[in-house]
């Protein structure tokens, strides 16, 4: 049977973008094109592909078994350049990387500049998204890789740690002088408990740490919920409180702010910060450098936390 990779690539929008006229776009081509070369390849395969009478359209039942063949095809087209750049003993190519938001300001920076000048041939494009929305985008072909907190458990998605980073309470001056430099579950709940918006895997970890339930804490008089961890030491310096912050974030602390900063319980709990990819042979050479220099870049006290500590779940 007849089939093109165009067409092939054509279905793979179809399904990210949910309509012929957004797909179309993605591609550089007209609509009518690309409607045209998939009702073709309907006629040559004899099958419905799409379901064009529900909007967002579907696909069928059929349509999706080759969906999802069509996405292995091309990952694996786009694997003969890896191969011809592994074979040169070159690095070089683009890499779409997707971060969550309360990694990218402390780690980015940490890498980005070495890695630029030792692989100038590497067009790295770094782009902030939930964790969600980093596991789409991968699902799609939108993104190579993501950095993220791990486990995830995601069907089709592998992991591969990087490092692991302490998770730290940070308290107003009254709560600092009543504790030594470690604070206990309880102790963190006795004050005001400031956390992540919803959608942030961080705020997910903070309720799983200090055994939340997080129904539960909308019900608490002091509810405040924010989009980054600046705003959470912010409100606490401002007023009162405690919160949860990462390791990496204490490069961006005052030293006042520092002294203010406690071990939580006896085992400290960390996160996992891993590289993630929908397809492991993609561009392989580009993703371990990455991962080589992001794992050199960060300080040798995180380099060094145990993976054996208490990996806190998402």
């Amino acid at each position: 049977m007849n089939y093109t990779i165009q067409q092939l690539t054509y279905l793979i929008a179809l399904d990210y973008y949910g309509n012929f006229s957004r797909a179309a776009e993605s591609c550089f081509v007209s609509q009518p094109t690309l409607s045209m070369q998939v009702k073709k390849l309907e006629n040559d395969l004899g099958v419905a592909i799409v379901d064009r009478s529900k909007q967002p359209l579907v696909f069928t039942e059929i349509g999706k078994r080759i969906l999802e063949q069509a996405k292995a095809s091309i990952g694996e087209l786009k694997t003969i350049d890896d191969i011809i750049s592994e074979s040169k003993g070159e690095v070089t190519g683009q890499l779409h990387v997707g971060i969550i938001p309360t990694l990218a300001p402390y780690l980015v920076p940490l890498f980005i500049g070495n890695f630029l000048k030792k692989y100038p041939n590497v067009k790295l494009k770094l782009t902030e998204y939930k964790t969600e929305e980093i596991i789409e985008r991968l699902h799609h072909d939108k993104l190579d890789v993501g950095i993220l907190a791990t486990p995830l458990n995601e069907m089709g998605i592998s992991e591969e740690p990087i490092f692991y980073e302490k998770l730290l309470s940070y308290s107003d001056p009254e709560m600092t002088a009543k504790f030594g430099n470690r604070i206990s579950i309880d102790d963190i709940l006795s004050s005001k408990l400031w956390v992540l918006s919803e959608g942030n895997c961080f705020r997910n970890q903070t309720f799983n740490l200090c055994n939340l339930d997080q129904t539960a804490y909308k019900s608490f008089d002091f509810e405040y919920e924010s989009g980054s961890i600046e705003t959470l030491i912010r409100l606490v310096d401002k007023e009162g409180g405690t919160t949860i912050i990462p390791e990496l974030a204490l490069d961006t602390l005052t030293p006042d702010q520092i002294d203010r900063v406690k071990f939580i319980e006896q085992t400290n709990p960390v996160r996992e910060i891993s590289l993630v990819r929908r397809r492991k042979g993609l561009k392989a050479s580009i993703v371990r450098v990455l991962k080589e220099e992001i794992r050199n870049a960060v300080p040798k006290s995180v380099q060094e936390n145990a993976r054996e500590k208490q990996v806190v779940a998402l």
